[in-house]
């Protein structure tokens, strides 16, 4: 194994980051870019554990433990998908840097944001008035209604 200990400062405070690698040859340039351009997958993972809790599910069935994370990740995937899609608003960092204002550095949202904003887009669905288009509850149960008798003269 090689081992590849990194500091940020030239002052001797230990170390900040360990990078361990099986490849003998690789040089200390190298193992540093293959971690740089890993860390966008690891964080994707923590985000789908510590936000959507991805792979915290006891499964009990064989099958179920299969599908568990992968339907997670598909779940992370759609949420981003949709916020690229429909929920993204070029203001968004900036009402929570103004909701936060000790986070001046924030320039684009966070996962965290991206489900926050689709939590608020569903519930404020479930909570809008009725289309003119889609039929009323009342208009419903009245179909019900009309199909049962129907089936009542039938049977």
């Amino acid at each position: 194994m090689k081992v590849l200990l990194l500091r940020e400062d030239a002052i001797d405070t230990g170390y900040d980051l360990a990078l361990i690698s099986t490849d003998l040859t690789a040089s200390g340039g190298q193992l540093v870019a293959r971690y740089a351009a890993r860390w966008s997958i690891e964080v994707t993972f923590g985000e789908a554990r510590g936000i959507l809790g991805v792979g915290q599910a006891h499964h009990r069935t064989r099958r179920a433990v299969q599908r568990g994370v992968p339907f997670g990740l598909y779940c992370y995937t759609i949420t981003v998908v949709w916020y690229a899609l429909y929920g993204h608003h070029p203001q968004d960092a900036a009402e929570h840097r103004a909701r936060a204002p000790w986070y001046l550095t924030k320039t684009h949202p966070a996962f965290s944001d991206m489900t926050a904003k689709l939590r608020r887009t569903i519930i404020a669905a479930r909570f809008m008035p009725i289309d003119a288009g889609q039929p009323t509850d009342t208009e419903i149960r009245a179909v019900q209604e009309a199909w049962a008798a129907a089936s009542a003269h039938l049977a």
